[in-house]
């Protein structure tokens, strides 16, 4: 099974490495006042690492809240 996994994770870096090899122009990035100009390979990680960070949170709030509501004594 280690060895599945390992080709699996093997696969996906050979991937992501390709991917950033071929990617590797630039692009700017414009939000309100500011502009950013990267590399698309980086730029697309960024949002990944946002994208896994804001879901994180959102799964933490909804699981507290939930548990804040079964944990509720009834009166």
């Amino acid at each position: 099974m280690r060895i599945i996994q390992a080709v699996i994770l093997l696969g996906f870096f050979t991937t992501i490495g390709v991917f950033a090899v071929q990617n590797r122009g630039v692009v700017n990035l414009s939000f309100a006042s500011w502009t950013l100009s990267a590399p698309v390979a980086i730029l697309i990680v960024a949002v990944y690492f946002l994208g896994m960070l804001s879901g994180w949170t959102v799964t933490a709030f909804v699981s507290r809240s939930v548990r804040r509501v079964i944990e509720r004594p009834r009166s």
